[in-house]
């Protein structure tokens, strides 16, 4: 359980949500065995939500682990949508690439390894949709990089920002991670007061953050009101 929403009120959402496809359904079985973390049920729908109704066709994701979320993107945009994902764990790359293939999902998957923040710095692409899933205490550090390589009207999705609660309440917090704590709480200051952001604030799994980059004509707008 994410320790965000009582137990009850996640069981009986989850309860909700139809079964995916039985190759998703075993790729979560297998990782929750196995104890890695993958995106939540919930945010899951949320996110398959958005990318149908944004008709999203480019992503960009910050931490792959086993590929899990990068496949239910890609299957969620469908066939011309591409996904580029970064993982710098190499045990990692190895068993998404071994899952993305057994998906059949190679064509739309670029698994990219290394450092985050150093990848990001090359890139000189833009993408619809930013997912950030990877080290919680650097999201701070890849904002300016996220912001340049997303395209005016799209979506920067950051995952596990109320991290387990302690984001919102000092007495939750471990002492070992309170410098991830305390980057954070400046990331979601930042995305939520930021000028080129709208940025929306869920208590779904371990905390999502859904922030647009405005436009131009938003921009202007705004000014004007």
């Amino acid at each position: 359980m994410s320790e965000i929403v009582q137990d009850y009120i996640e069981d009986y959402i989850r309860g909700l949500i139809p079964a995916d496809c039985l190759q998703i359904e075993e790729f979560r079985q297998r990782a929750q065995e196995t104890d890695i973390p993958i995106i939540h049920k919930e945010v899951q729908k949320q996110i398959e939500l958005l990318i149908t109704a944004q008709k999203i066709q480019s992503v960009l994701e910050v931490g792959t682990a086993v590929g899990f979320s990068a496949s239910v993107f890609a299957i969620a945009m469908g066939p011309r949508g591409r996904v580029d994902t970064i993982e710098r764990n190499f045990k990692m790359v190895v068993q998404a690439e071994e899952n993305i293939s057994s998906l059949g999902l190679n064509h739309q998957i670029n698994l990219m390894v290394g450092d985050a923040q150093e990848k990001l710095a090359e890139l000189d692409q833009s993408y619809d949709m930013i997912f950030l899933d990877g080290a919680k205490g650097h999201y701070i550090h890849l904002l300016d990089d996220c912001l340049r390589c997303l395209k005016p009207g799209g979506l920067l999705i950051s995952d596990n920002v109320l991290f387990k609660g302690m984001i919102a309440s000092n007495e939750l917090v471990i002492r070992r991670k309170i410098t991830i704590v305390k980057r954070m709480r400046v990331y979601l200051e930042t995305i939520s007061n930021h000028p080129q952001l709208i940025t929306s604030i869920l208590p779904l799994g371990d905390g999502l953050a859904i922030s647009l980059k405005k436009t131009i004509k938003d921009e202007a707008s705004c000014c004007q009101a």
